[in-house]
């Protein structure tokens, strides 16, 4: 009997014992009330496995997909602008015995302007000319208002009177080689522009009486021949530099 009743206590222990057991593994699972659990995010355990969205920019952003890169002109130089760097930049700096690169004039820019004085109260003429100075010069050109009232001549301020478009960089040097090389051949018993249209300061001017010379030009599209001036802008400091700087650029002056 006293056999038997020992069985049955540690039947008794063994059973109060595993509870016991379970709910301390629950406690050391479960953390306190007053603590923060520690918490794996699905996204902890996925940026194991995968990589973060910075190594994915970075690997794209290497590789160069996916990224915007920003907007670059091109950097092809024109003709003329390769033949500026290479024979008159030297030639000049031989003539002129400069000792610095910066000291050798250069081109600027080129103004084309066209009066409409004449057309000023005709907007589809205006329009017209417009679009034809557009064609030539490759740029959109700018109408231009008057700044005053003339009454002799009939013009109230703000009135349209002419057109006009600023060539730079390589739109100018385009420009430049198409009008030399094959405008100005194109004018009637040609022999060359005249030297004598500086202005003291370095920059030439010269005139334009028909707008066909210019192949962009359609001869059945014209409604009225219209002229316009051409005047470059350069960094000259005198007259004889520019001179030799656009005989140079091949501007076939008189002899």
């Amino acid at each position: 009997m006293a056999e038997q009743k020992k069985d049955q206590v540690a039947k008794v222990s063994a059973t109060d014992k595993k509870p016991n057991e379970s709910k301390d593994a629950q406690k050391e699972t479960k953390p306190a009330s007053g603590a923060k659990p520690e918490v794996k995010s699905v996204a902890a355990k996925d940026s194991d496995a995968k990589p973060s969205g910075g190594e994915s920019k970075k690997a794209k952003s290497s590789d160069g997909k996916g990224v915007l890169k920003p907007l670059k002109l091109s950097v092809n130089k024109t003709r003329l602008k390769k033949k500026y760097d290479k024979e008159i930049i030297p030639f000049l700096m031989k003539t002129f015995s400069y000792k610095n690169v910066n000291q050798v004039p250069k081109l600027v820019k080129i103004v084309i302007n066209m009066g409409l004085g004449e057309d000023k109260d005709n907007a589809k003429s205006i329009q017209t000319a417009q679009n034809e100075l557009t064609q030539i010069a490759g740029q959109k050109a700018v109408l231009t208002k008057a700044k005053g009232s003339v009454a002799n001549f009939k013009v109230r301020e703000g009135m349209t009177i002419g057109a006009k478009v600023t060539l730079r960089d390589e739109r100018m040097y385009t420009f430049f080689d198409k009008f030399v090389s094959i405008c100005l051949p194109r004018v009637r018993d040609f022999r060359g522009v005249s030297s004598k249209s500086f202005d003291g300061r370095g920059n030439y001017a010269l005139g334009i009486k028909e707008q066909l010379i210019f192949p962009e030009i359609s001869y059945d599209q014209v409604d009225r021949v219209r002229g316009f001036d051409i005047c470059f802008i350069t960094t000259a400091k005198s007259d004889e530099e520019a001179r030799e700087l656009l005989k140079a650029m091949g501007m076939p002056f008189k002899a």
